[in-house]
């Protein structure tokens, strides 16, 4: 075939496989189901093993003392490396922010100040547990990502997939493999990839933010363990299959709701993908012909590094101060105070409408997981109803925006969303898929 004498058929096919096998292909660890890129980094985790949380502070420390130091003597090789003076010149707002989680780190690190902001349920949670796999996935999906970007596959599948996620969500088919990135290994792999596909001009604003606050879905070993937490491992399956359902209906769904639905299809910058499929052309045809043209003006080994190592650094100083500040603050609220409780009131009539048992116990749950989605499963542990339990957690997976995690790396990237719409959102993903978990849980039991 003529296609096989094309190099740049292999300039396309050979880091595409690699990126597939790394970032969407399920393999089994320790009895779950992830990807390579997730054994990786916890393989680096075990690496760091006690120096994690000085790791962490080292890199929050660097990200605030740089950033204070440009603003006040603006360093002139960072205003010629365009990318450092971007990273290090936040807005005023984002500065503040980066400060907040230098101070929350300064305090955690070394064991002072008050109780509300170290303790093991605030920002103790975040630092130890949290974070320190976040460096990880951070440096290895940062590092790897232009395996994915640079080399055509997401033009061919793109292609491949417009007839599918076109007609149902309104979105890029490249978008489906944001989406399985997510699914099978982390949604911070998924928001990282979507933020730079939206900064290189391949996503709207709208579609940007649809596929981060809808198509980042929580991996399935994540799943397992809010499953567990509730003692209902044995139902995993019927578990996953209701919060997968559940997921696709708000998915299609929500989008079509303000805030999502009133965000404009602006570019950031020159549009720079066409993904109609002309006349004459297959999909397959028209995908491999896209991807073999961007394979052609891949760069260089060095540049697929320089890239890299730019990703890594905008996740480490760009969204680590983010990610300990807000998920802080979030666990700081739903700990300390009784405003998620408040907040959640309204939901007992439809629990109760829902013929759900405990529905004042279940209520509290309901938006305490916009802070963390691990705290519904811990609060409903102690829930004698198995129904009410199951609801519960997968409420919780399928709410999907939580600021510890998610909403934070959303808030952080370049993805242009408020916190308020990224709570409306969370909002409207709850009302939504409730109803959906509760008839199916009905079923079930």
């Amino acid at each position: 075939m003529k296609i096989l004498k094309n190099k740049n058929f292999y300039r396309f096919l050979i880091p595409s496989l690699i990126g597939i096998f790394l970032f969407v292909t399920p393999i089994g660890s320790n009895g779950n189901l992830t990807i390579p890129v997730a054994v990786m980094a916890n393989g680096l985790l075990n690496f760091m093993g006690d120096n994690s949380l000085t790791v962490i502070y080292v890199l929050i420390s660097i990200s605030a003392i740089v950033t204070v130091l440009h603003k006040i003597f603006n360093f002139k090789a960072f205003i010629i490396i365009e990318p450092l003076n971007k990273l290090f010149s936040p807005s005023h707002f984002w500065f503040g922010v980066r400060i907040v989680g230098f101070i929350f780190a300064t305090m955690i690190y070394f064991d002072f100040g008050p109780e509300f902001i170290i303790s093991d349920a605030t920002g103790s949670l975040v630092i130890n547990d949290l974070m320190p796999i976040l460096v990880c996935v951070f440096f290895l999906a940062g590092l790897l990502l232009p395996l994915l970007l640079n080399f055509g596959l997401l033009d061919f599948f793109g292609a491949l997939l417009i007839k599918v996620m076109r007609p149902v969500f309104n979105l890029p088919g490249r978008s489906a493999i944001d989406c399985v990135a997510s699914w099978l290994g982390d949604g911070s792999i998924g928001v990282l990839l979507t933020s730079k596909q939206y900064e290189e001009g391949y996503y709207s604003k709208r579609e940007a933010t649809v596929i981060a606050t809808t198509f980042s879905a929580v991996s399935i070993t994540f799943s397992l363990v809010v499953i567990s937490e509730v003692g209902l491992s044995h139902m995993f399956i019927p578990f996953y299959l209701t919060v997968a359902f559940a997921g696709i209906v708000a998915a299609i769904i929500v989008p079509k709701l303000p805030p999502l639905s009133r965000i404009p299809d602006n570019f950031n910058g020159e549009k720079v993908f066409v993904e109609d499929i002309p006349k004459g052309y297959t999909p397959s045809k028209w995908g491999l012909e896209k991807a073999m043209e961007k394979a052609k003006y891949s760069r260089s080994i060095k540049a697929f590094f320089v890239e890299g190592f730019e990703n890594v650094f905008d996740m480490w100083f760009g969204t680590l101060p983010v990610i300990l500040a807000m998920g802080t603050t979030a666990l700081i609220i739903a700990e300390y105070t009784p405003i998620f409780s408040w907040i959640g009131a309204p939901f007992i009539p439809l629990y109760k409408l829902l013929q759900i048992p405990n529905a004042v116990e279940a209520s509290k749950t309901v938006i305490v997981g916009f802070a963390d989605m691990f705290l519904p499963s811990v609060m409903a542990s102690t829930i004698e109803s198995d129904i009410t339990r199951f609801v519960v957690a997968a409420t919780s997976v399928t709410q999907l925006i939580y600021m510890s995690e998610i909403g934070s790396i959303i808030m952080g990237s370049k993805i242009p969303v408020s916190l308020l719409n990224l709570f409306i959102i969370f909002l409207e993903r709850t009302i939504v898929t409730l109803p959906i978990i509760a008839i199916i849980a009905h079923i079930l039991f």
